[in-house]
């Protein structure tokens, strides 16, 4: 039997290291988050000193996401288990010592299994971070507590591009781009050894168990259909891509079909059959997929034609970025005003603003010469991010909302592993369209400016079909009622 855990119900009753405690928590995600952000502008620093191919650099970007998608699920049922606090000061261990393989990589597929191992470790400090949080907190200080956390997220989106231009530009002990990770180690320490001090120990539930087929059904439909997309244009497309595509969906329907078996024989489910089943959340899931899909995308392609064909530094690179990282940060900070109102409208004027931002950009750079202006970017940039701060806003609540409070976490924990899913998706579908036109911009004879600038044209264009289809698929999802989700559930409470 697992040992109770005290959860306060006043400010009198609460730990009096809780908001220490609370600091920790966020100087781990932080450190997560910025991480994800800041190897954008790494990207042709790492491509030309490792000799790595187009695809090799899809993979820093989409094996980390990929690794961190699969983990999430599972790292939250295992954190019930075995205890969160646990869990989430070996994850924050294990990010350290992947921070320090991937700064040390000696090669391309070094960095490419490093950032493997990182994503895994991220997806097992992230489930039990607001799940700590839960039952830390009195009812009346989770809000704030929850609203730190979405300040940290908007900073570590502003702060990225500009912290791995700065390290970058500064070439500390001749080091290029491997501080981005380096510099992970001392801070992860820090957190490492306050947590061990500061953070409660919550018990675990030993009587819990993980459903293992499950998770290597979805994790190798998943890696089936993102393989090819990745690895196509450069082998050519055999037939052994078209074949993997075919697998993951028999995968995928295995997975259905498992799933359906654990829930008759009433067995743990990485996925609750009752939410696939579910048609609301479903269409829900299918929309925040392809929201999600187009960000990563976005700053892949923008980083690699400044830097490589306009020849940015890495700090210049990341500087013309901010404007989208400080409409994220600025929406998300007035956005909190609106409580639970107009959840769903923000969702669908989010992907509006996205789709309006991204088309203005898109034909800004398919418009450019030999040379670039940055400050024509900037005010695209500035309203696609406002269109992700308003959209993100109302994501979880309005997806969430017609699914049965007894599944709240679980619908949480899988929405957050599809958004992830969606990002290496984006990636490999946009990078598939931007390396072919980059390869046929340079056989004709075209310059490095106006073959990245031919090349991120179209490869835009994607995600500007993606948000405009969000935008339409939104207004036949079900209205949240007010009050029904004041905060994301933890993702671990499958």
């Amino acid at each position: 039997m697992s040992q109770q855990f005290h959860v306060p119900q006043s400010k009198a009753d609460a730990d009096p290291r809780r908001w220490i405690a609370l600091a920790v928590l966020l100087l781990a995600s932080f450190m997560n988050l910025i991480d994800v952000t800041v190897v954008n502008v790494a990207l042709p620093g790492m491509q030309q000193q490792l000799g790595a191919r187009s695809s090799d650099i899809e993979w820093v970007i989409a094996t980390y996401v990929l690794a961190f998608a699969l983990g999430l699920l599972p790292f939250g049922r295992l954190g019930d288990v075995i205890g969160r606090s646990r869990m989430f000061l070996l994850g924050v261990g294990l990010f350290t010592l992947a921070s320090a393989l991937c700064g040390l990589a000696p090669s391309i597929d070094w960095l490419i299994a490093a950032r493997a191992f990182q994503g895994l470790a991220g997806a097992m400090m992230t489930p039990q971070v607001l799940a700590i949080v839960q039952v830390t907190f009195p009812p009346e200080e989770k809000g704030q507590a929850f609203a730190l956390f979405g300040l940290a997220n908007g900073l570590a989106a502003v702060a990225g591009p500009i912290v791995g231009g700065l390290l970058i530009g500064a070439n500390l002990w001749g080091l290029d781009w491997r501080p981005i990770f380096l510099v992970n180690i001392p801070v992860g320490l820090l957190a490492l050894v306050a947590g061990w001090f500061l953070i409660a120990r919550t018990p675990g539930h030993p009587g819990l168990r993980n459903d293992f087929v499950g998770i290597g059904l979805f994790g190798a439909a998943t890696l089936a259909l993102v393989f090819p997309l990745i690895e196509g244009h450069t082998e050519g497309w055999p037939l052994w891509c078209w074949a993997l595509i075919g697998l993951s969906v028999i995968l995928a329907m295995a997975f259905v079909i498992w799933e359906r078996h654990q829930d008759r024989r009433k067995g743990p489910e990485l996925l609750n059959y009752g939410l696939m089943t579910n048609r609301g959340y479903l269409l829900g899931l299918i929309t925040a997929t392809l929201f999600a899909s187009g960000v990563p995308a976005l700053f892949f392609v923008i980083s690699l034609m400044l830097q490589a064909g306009f020849g940015y530094t890495a700090l210049e690179s990341g500087l013309t970025n901010t404007p989208f990282s400080v409409g994220v940060m600025i929406v998300s900070i007035f956005i909190g005003r609106l409580g639970q109102r107009y959840l769903k409208e923000r969702w669908t004027l989010g992907a509006v603003l996205l789709a309006v931002g991204v088309l203005w950009l898109d034909l800004v750079i398919r418009d450019l010469g030999e040379t670039l202006n940055q400050f024509v970017l900037l005010p695209p940039l500035f309203i696609a991010g406002c269109g992700l701060g308003m959209g993100f806003s109302g994501l979880f609540q309005t997806v969430l909302a017609s699914v049965p409070h007894r599944d709240a976490g679980s619908g949480s924990g899988a929405l957050q592993a599809f958004q992830q899913i969606g990002g290496a998706i984006g990636v490999a579908l946009v990078g598939e369209i931007f390396f072919t036109d980059l390869s046929a911009g340079f056989a004709s004879g075209a310059s490095p400016a106006r073959a990245f600038a031919a090349a991120a044209g179209p490869a835009l264009t994607y995600q500007v079909v993606v948000f405009t289809a969000v935008a339409v698929l939104t207004l036949f999802l079900k209205t949240p009622k007010p009050q029904a989700y004041a905060a994301p559930p933890p993702p671990v409470e499958a």
